[in-house]
């Protein structure tokens, strides 16, 4: 049966930023799939969240780590490995975004969300690329952008980050494919999250941003998990390497 390929029952899966948001919604799609999950969050993780992974029966664990410190994300992937028992599904999702003139944009700024969102990206799918090769399966999904495609206005540490995020899918992919780890990324377009919460407030650029997209509307997390949990499954077997982008026709207007 088809929709066998698409469940994860007894896979162990890691989701960075999962405290909220995208991340929360993915990590629950998983869970509803059947995966143990390894919930993170920068701080803590909510118990809305953990009660809502734990009504699914499956087995979870809350662990904590700040991403703007890489040197964070081995103790991540070898506390998920501990708690859950082996890492078969890794979300890159976690991230930080800063807004400014790109004359005016600090150094500070530029390091910590180059360090959030692209390096710890690296890390963790080195750290979480070891137990994969050795077990010789494994499936990373790192959340990209629509700005891993087009440079954005006042982010431009952030679309640096996110273009990165594109290639190092590429690069550990073509590494990797042979062995059976899959390497994917998902680029979001415009969704309801914190990330968006400025562009929604203002009535000229949503609307700039709406008249855009084909579909009408904002992205929902909802619509991302479903991605998600097919790039996680045995039904993506055959995709490597790819950005798949779930923007409502953005890119293609």
């Amino acid at each position: 049966m088809i929709l066998d390929s698409f469940r994860l029952t007894g896979k162990n899966a890691l989701v960075t930023g999962s405290s909220r948001g995208l991340g929360a919604e993915i990590a629950l799609a998983l869970a509803e799939a059947g995966a143990n999950v390894a919930l993170h969050g920068s701080q803590s993780v909510p118990s809305a969240v953990v009660e809502r992974v734990a009504a699914t029966t499956v087995r979870h664990v809350e662990l904590v780590a700040d991403l703007r410190y890489p040197d964070r994300c081995p103790e991540l992937v070898e506390s998920t490995v501990a708690a859950l028992g082996s890492i078969d599904i890794l979300v890159n999702n976690a991230g930080i975004i800063r807004r400014a003139p790109a004359v005016d944009f600090s150094e500070l700024d530029w390091d910590e969300v180059m360090a959030a969102d692209l390096t710890s990206v690296f890390r963790l799918s080195q750290s979480a690329g070891r137990h994969m090769l050795a077990q010789g399966s494994g499936k990373i999904i790192n959340i990209a952008s629509l700005l891993s495609f087009q440079g954005g206005v006042r982010v431009p540490a952030y679309a640096a980050a996110k273009g990165g995020v594109a290639q190092v899918t590429k690069a550990l992919a073509n590494e990797w494919a042979e062995k059976g780890v899959q390497v994917n990324a998902i680029a979001p377009g415009y969704m309801e999250t914190d990330n968006t919460e400025a562009l929604r407030a203002d009535p000229v650029r949503s609307r700039q941003i709406l008249e855009r997209i084909p579909a009408g509307r904002w992205g929902s997390p909802q619509d991302v998990a479903g991605a998600v949990v097919f790039l996680a499954s045995s039904a993506s077997d055959y995709i490597n390497g790819h950005v798949l982008a779930v923007d409502g026709g953005w890119l293609g207007r």
